[in-house]
C-alpha cells in the first residue's frame, strides 16, 4: 500500500502540470438550462464547455440574424462572448464585438468560420487558446474580410485580412505583439491559414 501511495505521489508531481482539458459543443437544450441566452443581445449560433486549468467556462457564438430568407440568413453584427459561472451568475473573461463595414463593394453579411476556430489546448500548458474566426461577403457574393483572433491568457492577438483582386486593396496584418504567442501556438495559426487559402481560395497575404 505504501509503495501504492508513493507511485501516485511522484505521478502527480510528474504529470501535474499537463492536466487534461477538454471541451465540447452545447446543445439547445443544455444552452436553455444553463440560461447562457441572456448573456447576448443576439441569438447564440454555436456554444462550447471548456474545461481546463483555470476552470469551467462558456464560449458563445452569437450572430444577430438581421435577415432570414429561404435560402439564406444575414447578419450585421456578431458576438463572441466568453463566461464563467460565478456564485449563480456568470463573470465574462472576454466579449469579441464586430460588424459591417461601409466597404466597396458593400458588405452584406458577417459570419463565424466555425469549422476553423478552436476550442483545444494549441500549447500544451493545461489551458485552452480559443481561436475565433470569421468573415464578411459582399453583395457580389466573394469574401471580403477575415479576422483571426487568438485568446492566450485572455488577451486577443489578431490578424486582420481584406480581399481584393488588385494588390493596393489588398492586406494581411498581424497585430504587433504578434509574436509573444509561443511558438506552438503561431505554427497552429500558419496551418490554419494555410488550410483557408486552399480551401476557401483566399489570398490571405498583402498586394
Amino acid at each position: 500500500m505504501k509503495n501504492y501511495i508513493l507511485f501516485l505521489m511522484l505521478s502527480y508531481t510528474t504529470f501535474g502540470f499537463s492536466q487534461k482539458t477538454d471541451s465540447y459543443r452545447l446543445t439547445k437544450q443544455e444552452i436553455n438550462q444553463k440560461e447562457l441566452n441572456q448573456l447576448s443581445d443576439f441569438p447564440i449560433y454555436k456554444a462550447f464547455e471548456l474545461d481546463d486549468k483555470s476552470g469551467v467556462y462558456e464560449l458563445l457564438l452569437c450572430e444577430n440574424k438581421k435577415n432570414i430568407t429561404q435560402n439564406d440568413t444575414l447578419n450585421t453584427k456578431i458576438q463572441a462572448i466568453c463566461v464563467m459561472a460565478d456564485h449563480g451568475g456568470f463573470l465574462e473573461k472576454w466579449r469579441i464585438n464586430d460588424l459591417l463595414e461601409p466597404t466597396d463593394p458593400k458588405e452584406t453579411t458577417i459570419w463565424f468560420w466555425t469549422k476553423y476556430c478552436n476550442t483545444k489546448d494549441l500549447d500544451g500548458d493545461g489551458y485552452i487558446d480559443p481561436v475565433i474566426v470569421y468573415g464578411t461577403k459582399t453583395e457580389y457574393g466573394g469574401i471580403r474580410r477575415v479576422k483571426i483572433i487568438t485568446v492566450y491568457k485572455n488577451k486577443k492577438y489578431v490578424i486582420r485580412a481584406v480581399e481584393c483582386d488588385l494588390d493596393y486593396c489588398r492586406n494581411f496584418k498581424k497585430d504587433k505583439d504578434w509574436n509573444l504567442l509561443p511558438q506552438k501556438i503561431k505554427t497552429h495559426i500558419d496551418n490554419l491559414v494555410v488550410k483557408m487559402r486552399k480551401e476557401q481560395g483566399l489570398i490571405l497575404q498583402d498586394g
